[in-house]
């Protein structure tokens, strides 16, 4: 098997994006959309961070940085490819983007019922707080 390279994504690849974390990633998002993953990419050009194998796409994570916080979305593996290290790779990268920024702390977002990330992001050093809960509003 090749290796893996992890590269940041292009605003050409959305679509693909897309339908990868359709096969590949748990829960949907208001911002799943091609317009949302486009304003992400040109307010922060660097915060997809996309795993790659032979040209496919086999991972991805973003790694959001508003200034102040960390903030990690999207971590998704293809299902055929997990168990290799990728999201561990993934991570990484993001914590040395994070570095490199000058971040402190990062947190992720992990569904209650997704039990395999939630494994993925304790095997990279995170835990629970759970004094906190998520509040949302749409505001569109």
């Amino acid at each position: 098997m090749s290796e893996i390279r992890i590269r940041t994504a292009s605003c050409h690849e959305i679509p693909a994006l897309l339908a990868f974390w359709a096969r590949s990633a748990e829960g949907t998002s208001i911002t799943d959309d091609e317009d949302g993953v486009t304003r992400l990419l040109v307010r922060d050009p660097e915060a997809l961070l996309v795993a790659d194998r032979d040209g496919a796409v086999v991972g991805t994570v973003i790694a959001g940085y508003d200034g102040w916080r960390c903030h990690l979305y999207r971590l998704a593996v293809d299902p055929d490819q997990r168990r290799q290290g990728i999201a561990d790779a993934l991570i990484t990268a993001a914590h040395e983007r994070f570095a490199a920024l000058g971040g402190r702390r990062a947190d992720a977002m992990v569904l209650d019922r997704n039990e395999l990330g939630q494994h993925a992001w304790r095997a990279a050093g995170y835990h629970a707080e759970e004094q906190w809960r998520r509040w949302v509003r749409p505001l569109a």
